[in-house]
């Protein structure tokens, strides 16, 4: 097919760019990273009007421009609903990596995450990262882009979606939590009972400094325990990587 250079078909790349636009700058990995803006721009055009190109979808044109600022509105609820399902799952790594980040002893300070140009936690940018070269390494961005294309055709430009309601937000919350306590549970567990055995150490030997003893073993400890555990994250990450696709499924998207 070849693109029509016609109102309508203007239009319908126009409202698939608020879509897209939104949903890659809400998106991790694509909305944090320093784009230029033009990049930026031209990346959202460039998706719209290929997939303009390549689907069946249609759009009435409004009679005016209260009709055409509406179903832009509509365009922008759908693509951040999108977006959020996306940002939510990753928000799995981040809830992992603050409650490793307060028990082995760095939450008292922040890096500089160079995706967000913002101070992070040691371990949630480490996750972070790792996650996102996960997302890409095992083609996460061509399934996104798979699924944009797909909500398309489940919801026309313009048709505007119907209420998700408060429960499936609310799912896709506890899915992040609970992941991410899952992914941060080796290292929870090995932290608990180093803290255990200080504190039997700490009333058999009240002259030790327990303070000093233990911020150098826990860390040492978390850091390992996270480099061995790494490798056997993949079914856990495959589960949170898919519950983005049915977040959209559940939401009507």
């Amino acid at each position: 097919m070849t693109p029509r250079l016609d109102t309508a078909w203007m239009i319908l790349v126009f409202l698939m760019s608020l879509r897209s636009g939104t949903l890659l700058l809400v998106a991790p990995g694509f909305g944090t990273l320093q784009m230029p803006v033009q990049f930026r721009v031209l990346l959202t055009i460039g998706v719209s009007v290929v997939l303009a190109t390549a689907l069946s979808a249609t759009v009435s044109l409004p009679g005016t421009t209260l009709g055409l600022l509406a179903t832009s509105l509509a365009e922008i609820e759908v693509g951040a609903l999108l977006g959020f399902g996306v940002a939510a799952a990753f928000g799995a790594f981040a809830v992992a990596g603050r409650a490793m980040d307060l028990q082995i002893g760095f939450g008292v300070a922040n890096l500089i995450d160079p995706t967000t140009r913002t101070q992070s936690p040691q371990m949630g940018t480490l996750l972070n990262l790792f996650a996102l070269a996960v997302f890409f390494g095992v083609g996460g961005h061509h399934a996104l882009l798979r699924g944009l294309a797909a909500s398309f055709e489940r919801i026309p430009p313009g048709a505007g979606l119907a209420d998700a309601g408060p429960g499936v937000l609310a799912a896709q919350f506890g899915i992040a939590f609970s992941m991410g306590l899952a992914l941060a549970a080796p290292v929870l567990v090995l932290l608990l009972l180093i803290d255990l055995g200080l504190a039997v150490m700490s009333r058999a030997m009240p002259q030790m400094n327990v303070y000093f003893v233990a911020l150098p073993l826990k860390i040492f400890a978390g850091i390992l325990m996270l480099a061995l555990s790494l490798p056997h994250l993949g079914p856990l990450m495959g589960r949170i990587f898919s519950s983005i696709f049915r977040f959209w499924e559940s939401a009507g998207a």
